[in-house]
């Protein structure tokens, strides 16, 4: 799986858990740059993202990830073992 794919598909995840058409995620985005990305939106976007890329996030990933960029990496260490 290319970074690109999951970026994109990263997008449609964010753009659906926080209803807002004009969000596009980058390696640096965090919940700073996301106006509703609080707490719990963090939880409803964790299991968007499992459920999206049909695996799941451990406590201590979901606990470090400082942004998208980390996420990402997360994702294809896990797709392309």
């Amino acid at each position: 799986m290319k970074k690109e794919e999951i970026y994109e598909r990263l997008n449609n995840v964010f753009r659906d858990v926080f209803d807002d058409d004009s969000i596009t995620v980058n390696e640096n985005t965090t919940s700073n740059d996301i106006e509703d990305w609080d707490s719990l939106e963090h939880i409803n976007l964790v299991v968007a993202v499992e459920q999206e890329f049909g695996m799941k996030f451990n406590m201590g990933e979901v606990t470090t990830m400082k942004n998208v960029g980390e996420m990402v990496d997360i994702i294809m260490e896990r797709k392309n073992n």
